[in-house]
């Protein structure tokens, strides 16, 4: 090792490094632990964030309607022997229902 002390990267702002310089060694390794655990921290965050974003975006099934929500499932349900699609959501504790269609169109 060099008797000459480290060079701070030149983006790092001049307070931080005056903090630095005034540090014990014990200090400087606290720091140094803290500085890459709230990197890390901040890296996940921003990661989630951006998964978050392009989670937003929802694709709506070109057949469903515009009273619909795009969280809808379809559902089929048997009425008198005959099968139908259903839209359904949840839309607080109720559970909504909307009709799409018969199961076999030729019905």
């Amino acid at each position: 090792m060099s008797d000459e002390p480290p060079t701070p990267p030149a983006n790092l702002p001049t307070e931080i490094v005056d903090a630095l310089n005034k540090a014990t060694p014990e200090h400087l390794r606290d720091a140094a632990s803290y500085a890459e655990a709230l990197a890390e921290h901040k890296e996940r965050k921003a990661r989630l964030e951006e998964e978050a974003d392009g989670a937003d975006v929802e694709e709506r099934p070109d057949d469903l309607p515009d009273d619909v929500p795009a969280k809808a499932t379809i559902t089929i349900k048997e009425i008198n022997d005959n099968r139908y699609y259903y839209w359904q959501w949840r839309d607080g504790d109720r559970i909504r229902s909307k009709y799409k269609g018969p199961v076999n169109p030729d019905e």
